[in-house]
């Protein structure tokens, strides 16, 4: 049985006050939940504070980026293995705002899944289809192309410990989610591309739904078979909006 997991994203979001805050209304507010997982990606600056403000938390911590070495001249870079010092459990790789933005492609998301993965963290890939290529019947190419491109790399067993969030770039900030039918039409589709190569690792996948997830959509989407949490974008900055999330997926 997997346990459903809702993680927020921050993005470019915070300072030293509001993560304080944001983490302290948290805290308080998912007392006593114990069927969900939860975690927050606060921007790396400030994920040594957010580590001592969850020492005695069930909220995990998440990063949101890292480098595919570990160590070296690469100035401005963070390595996975320096995220372990710092109680991280989770890494975003692959977020649609890393590919388009940073021209990371499947190949560097592979080399950062790989990465992460290597040093003993979770990976999150994150996969999804532009509203063109919605449009022209391309979803399961697209997503097929991202999954295999990490099958490619690290072999058939990839999935185990690690999650997928699926991300309709379209959906992402647009307050437009794809309709529950259709996230579990895709999420569905990850499941058997990676059983295909493990059905254990497909059956105990995590698979996310990310794209304008709020509380009021959010139980909708977690009916569905294959929909087993979400990856949060901006409603996760809300701790009131982020918690009723967590609580439609108890």
């Amino acid at each position: 049985m997997r346990r459903p997991l809702v993680m927020g994203n921050w993005k470019l979001n915070g300072s030293k006050a509001s993560v304080e805050k944001l983490l302290a209304e948290l805290n308080a507010a998912t007392q006593g939940i114990n069927t969900v997982d939860i975690a927050v990606c606060p921007p790396a600056l400030y994920i040594g504070q957010a580590e001592q403000l969850l020492a005695n938390s069930a909220i995990a911590l998440g990063a949101q980026n890292i480098d595919v070495n570990r160590q070296g001249a690469f100035t401005g870079e963070l390595a996975a293995d320096m995220l372990t010092e710092f109680s991280v459990k989770y890494v975003l790789v692959g977020h649609s705002e890393r590919r388009a933005m940073h021209h990371e492609n499947d190949d560097v998301v592979a080399r950062k899944f790989e990465a992460v993965k290597e040093a003993g963290l979770v990976p999150v890939l994150c996969v999804g289809e532009t509203q063109t290529e919605r449009h022209n019947g391309e979803t399961k190419d697209v997503i097929g192309h991202q999954l295999h491109a990490v099958i490619k790399r690290c072999g058939r067993n990839s999935f185990d410990n690690a999650v997928v969030a699926y991300e309709p770039v379209w959906a992402i900030g647009s307050g437009q989610a794809a309709s529950p039918v259709d996230a579990q039409k895709v999420h569905e589709f990850i499941r058997a591309q990676v059983a295909a190569q493990s059905k254990d690792s497909a059956a105990a996948l995590p698979i996310l739904y990310g794209g304008s997830v709020k509380a009021a959509n959010a139980k909708a989407l977690f009916s569905m078979d294959d929909v087993d949490g979400a990856l949060v974008g901006g409603a996760s900055l809300d701790a009131d909006e982020f918690t009723n999330i967590i609580k439609a997926a108890c």
